[in-house]
Order: C-alpha cells, then sequence, then structure tokens
C-alpha cells in the first residue's frame, strides 16, 4: 500500500510540472515588453551624475513617475489599499548636503592640450569636491612616487598640488597638515584593464567640508602627468565647480495589489544613484518597463495577481533596508526580494556576463567546479549563514528557459552581496540579484549608453516577471511542479558534488571532510524543499506537503548513497 502512495505521489508531481504556469507568462512578457521602453528610460538617467537629492536622481526619479502615471498607476493619498494600481514618493530631510559636479579641466601650463577635462571624464571629480575659484587655480604639482608619511611631513608641499598614483583619499589628511591645495591620485583595478581602456575613471568619494581638493586621473592622463613631472618643475591649471546644498531624498514605490492575500508581496529594488549607464540606469529603465507591462496586463485583465507586486526604486541599499524595516507588519509579509543591479549590458562590450548571485548556499562556502566568485569578491559565510530556500534554483532555471528562447547566456554566482538583495536576506527574506561581472567599465566614466543592450534588458525583465508572477499567484500545482524542479535541481547537485569529492579524496583530501560536503548539500536542499509548504496563495489540501516529504526521501537516500561510496 505504501509503494502504491509512493508512485502515486510521484506521478501527481511529474504531472503537475507539466502544467506549469511560465509558458503562459512568457508568452505575455516576451509579447509585451518593449525594450525600447526601457532603453529610452535609460538614455534618460544616465544622462546625469546621481547622488540621492541632487538635480539628475530626482529627474530620473520623476522620469519614473511619469511613466507610473501613464500606465494606470494612481499617486497614494493614504495607504496601499485605495487602488489596484497606486504609487508614492516618499520625500525624507538629508542630514547632509547634496552634491553635483559641474565642471572640471586640468591644464599643463605650456601645453596647448587639456590634461584631462569633466567633458570626457565626469568621474574625475570625486563625490563631496569643492569648487575652486572660479578662475581657477594654478599650482605647482610635486610628483610622489612613493607614500611616506615621515619623508613628507619634511617637504615644502604648502600652495603646491600633490600626485600620486594611490587614491587620494589616502594623501588627503596629510596634505591638508601641510597645507597643499589639492591632490591628483590614480586608483584602478586590474579587471578594468586601464593599460586597455586608457581613458578610464572609476567614480569615487571624498570627505566633506574638506579645504583641501582632489581629482582623479585617468591611466592615459596619470602617466602623461608623471612623465611631465620627472622631467622637471610642472605646474598645473585646475579648475573644478561643483555645487552643494540642502536637499531631500525621494524614493518611489508602486504597488500592484494582489487580490486574495494583498499584505504579502513580491518586491522589486533598483537604485537610481550611481552614474553609470549599466550601474544603474539599466536596472530603472528596465524596472520601470517591467512595472508598466505589470499595470498594462493587470487592466487588460490577463494577470491577475493575487499576492501583491511592489516596485522601489531609491537610494541603493538604504532604500530597500528602510521599506522592510521601518513597518515590521509590512515586513512579515514580503516573501521574495530581487535587485535589478547591471542588468543592461552589451556582453560584447563589457566582457561581463549575465548573473545570478545566489543566497548563501554551500558553494559560498566550498566554491568548486563550475562555481566561481567574480572580480567583486567572497564573503565569509560560514555554515550557520546559510539560507535554504527554493528562490535559487527556481529563478536561476526561470532565467535558463528565456536563455534557451532567446539564445541568452545565463550564469550564476555564489553569494557575494553589496546590492539591493543584501537587505532582504539580513531580514530572513529571500532575496536574490541580477546583474552582469565582469565589467571592464564597471563604475568607470566610460559607462555609457554605448555599452547597454536593448535585448538585455528585456531577456532580464521578462525572466524577472515572469518568475514574479508565477510566485505571487501560485496554487498547489504549481507549488508541486516546484517541488519536482528542485528536487531534479538538487539530485543534479548532489551527483556533481559527489563527483568533485571523489576526486578531491583521490587527491588526498580528507574523506570524513568530502562526506560533510555532501551532507551540508543535501541538507540545505532538503530544507529548500520544506519551504516550499508557503508557496500556494491558499492551502487547499495537504498534497504539497505529501510530495515534499516524498522529494526530501529520495534526497536522502540519493546522500545516503553516494556518502557510502566515497572513501
Amino acid at each position: 500500500m505504501k509503494i502504491k502512495i509512493l508512485f502515486f505521489l510521484l506521478f501527481t508531481t511529474i504531472n503537475s510540472y507539466a502544467q506549469t504556469p511560465a509558458d503562459k507568462y512568457f508568452k505575455l512578457t516576451r509579447t509585451g515588453f518593449k525594450e525600447d521602453n526601457a532603453y529610452k528610460t535609460t538614455a534618460f538617467v544616465e544622462k546625469y551624475f546621481r547622488v540621492p537629492g541632487n538635480t539628475g536622481f530626482n529627474a530620473s526619479i520623476h522620469y519614473v513617475e511619469n511613466i507610473l502615471k501613464k500606465a494606470g498607476f494612481v499617486e497614494q493619498k493614504q495607504n496601499e489599499q485605495e487602488a489596484p494600481l497606486s504609487y508614492r514618493i516618499e520625500k525624507r530631510s538629508m542630514t547632509h548636503n547634496t552634491w553635483e559636479p559641474v565642471q572640471a579641466n586640468i591644464d599643463l601650463i605650456g601645453d596647448s592640450t587639456p590634461l584631462i577635462s569633466y567633458q570626457t571624464n565626469r568621474n574625475m571629480i570625486p563625490i563631496n569636491c569643492v569648487s575652486t575659484a572660479a578662475e581657477g587655480v594654478m599650482a605647482e604639482v610635486l610628483y610622489l612616487a612613493d607614500i611616506k608619511p615621515a619623508d613628507m611631513e619634511k617637504l615644502d608641499l604648502k600652495g603646491k598640488i600633490i600626485f600620486s598614483e594611490n587614491h587620494p583619499s589616502r594623501l588627503l589628511p596629510l596634505a591638508t597638515k601641510a597645507g597643499a591645495i589639492g591632490v591628483l591620485g590614480y586608483s584602478m583595478p586590474k579587471y578594468t584593464q586601464p593599460e586597455i581602456n586608457q581613458t578610464s575613471i572609476q567614480f569615487s568619494s571624498m570627505k566633506p567640508n574638506s579645504e583641501v581638493w582632489t581629482l582623479l586621473l585617468s591611466y592615459a592622463a596619470k602617466e602623461r602627468l608623471r612623465a611631465a613631472c620627472l622631467k622637471g618643475i610642472t605646474k598645473l591649471k585646475v579648475n573644478i565647480q561643483t555645487k552643494i546644498y540642502p536637499a531631500e531624498e525621494l524614493t518611489i514605490v508602486a504597488n500592484v495589489k494582489g487580490s486574495v492575500n494583498p499584505d504579502e508581496r513580491f518586491v522589486f529594488s533598483a537604485h537610481v544613484q550611481e552614474p553609470g549607464a549599466n550601474d544603474n540606469a539599466s536596472g530603472v529603465g528596465t524596472l520601470a518597463e517591467m512595472a508598466r507591462l505589470t499595470a498594462e496586463l493587470y487592466q487588460a485583465k490577463k494577470i491577475a495577481p493575487q499576492r501583491t507586486l511592489t516596485f522601489l526604486w531609491g537610494d541603493e541599499i538604504v532604500s530597500t533596508k528602510r521599506y522592510i524595516t521601518e513597518d515590521t507588519v509590512r515586513a512579515k509579509g514580503i516573501l521574495w526580494g530581487m535587485s535589478l543591479d547591471m542588468v543592461g549590458e552589451d556582453t560584447k562590450k563589457t566582457g561581463g556576463s549575465f548573473l545570478i548571485e545566489k543566497m548563501p548556499d554551500p558553494s559560498a562556502i566550498w566554491t568548486r567546479g563550475n562555481d566561481k566568485h567574480t572580480e567583486w569578491g567572497a564573503g565569509d559565510v560560514k555554515e550557520k549563514d546559510l539560507f535554504p530556500h527554493y528562490f535559487n534554483d527556481f529563478v536561476f532555471d526561470i532565467c535558463k528557459a528565456q536563455g534557451k528562447f532567446a539564445n541568452w547566456t545565463v550564469n550564476y554566482n555564489p553569494f557575494e552581496g553589496g546590492s539591493d538583495h543584501t537587505p532582504f536576506l539580513q531580514n530572513k527574506i529571500p532575496g536574490l540579484l541580477m546583474w552582469h561581472f565582469t565589467d571592464v567599465f564597471y563604475h568607470t566614466d566610460n559607462d555609457r549608453l554605448d555599452k547597454v543592450s536593448p535585448t538585455e534588458m528585456k531577456n532580464v525583465g521578462v525572466s524577472a516577471l515572469t518568475a514574479a508572477y508565477c510566485l505571487i499567484s501560485a496554487d498547489e500545482n504549481a507549488a508541486n511542479a516546484v517541488i519536482n524542479q528542485i528536487k531534479t535541481d538538487g539530485l543534479a547537485r548532489l551527483k556533481t558534488e559527489f563527483e568533485l569529492s571523489k576526486k578531491a579524496i583521490g587527491e588526498g583530501k580528507s574523506a570524513a571532510e568530502e562526506k560533510h560536503i555532501m551532507e551540508v548539500w543535501s541538507k540545505w536542499y532538503i530544507d529548500a524543499l520544506a519551504t516550499i509548504q508557503n508557496l500556494p496563495v491558499k492551502k487547499e489540501t495537504t498534497k504539497v506537503g505529501s510530495a515534499i516529504k516524498v522529494a526530501s526521501m529520495e534526497m536522502e537516500k540519493q546522500t545516503l548513497i553516494y556518502i557510502t561510496a566515497l572513501k
């Protein structure tokens, strides 16, 4: 009798998998997502150097607002329950002034060609840098090949400009103390290939209210200035114009209200600040088109969300964290979070790849085989930090389906952190990051519109929306489909880890340690299967729980086979 029940449950799970709603949602999103709209928004946003509260940041927020209004979202007056499609702009006083660049230029005295200019390198001015006098300043530049504070104290730096092949913030305190008027620096990581991309500068910031200004140089400008300094006394004329003023911080939040459980929600987040096109004007543009399409499908009654779908644009990490933590009741209903950050890259130009950054799974601890961290760098993940959940594989499989359909390359990386997915995870909410890396133009002033692909934004938007639509209206059949999917992915991972462990033992690694790795992976997937229990909007039968139990038993059985074989 038990055997018959087992086969029945397995058949039910497999049969329900064939009835997944993803295909229906893919058809709607692939047809409805207008990549030209996403690209147009990206083009508007990337014109500005965006810092919370400044002209470009606020203009971007209001540009998104106009898209929402035209799509049918109405401004919220009191609460989110007023209308099925609503939005609000949250305004907060800032404890510090905002900042924006206006102009900058460095001229080598005696040379007709400028050393570097804001017109070509808008990242040359660090955030918070003050202005020079309107007519600029002229001074001798002193090249410091080696930074030794003790030696610097012996030099006459008063009224001079210090130049070093280091980030200027390292010299700022010493320069201020010594009476220098400015610091020029250079700081480019190897993965940006500065010897090839010689005009790139990564954006940076400096201490506010400094009496001494700092500027950043590209590789080409640094080499040219260094050569001039080595020949003899070199003088520069520097002109910097910036604006520093009080401002309000804006965040815009839009909601498509769920019809059954409106307090439960999926939250998308895209940050507005940072000056790049891919980082993160592309996230703003993609999310704006996702919101527009969702409103269109809702009004046409082609989708009927049973849980709420939320779209958020604001200051990276800050706005998302605040959204989660300011309202504890609202936070309890956030079931999933997703960050769209650097999602539009033309990978042939940037060298990057589309990635899903997974929630902490064992690959963040034991990174081997096809798993690899990006140049962003691995975090310090321990076993206690692991976050078992179906969200990882579910979204990755959705993206792989779109990748197969659109000939789009999809990869993943172990958890690293650093974007809007982090606040979700810190508050025990499943959160993923959609992004691209390694990008040779990351954070540089060469991250401009010509590096953005409308097709890439469409692939990301289609995948993200399809995943969200499936989850916010999931029934028990959908849950059973996910169980089968996660079981299949889990068994595949166990097979991969078994082969890696077998090879590791053959190379002299501890069999006990390799068995432990297998056990941790098995537990992670079994615990991930358990989280599917809460996926259906309505819990009507025990079918989901039974299917989870069967899948878990199969995982346990296979794990035992593999561990027994590791000697």
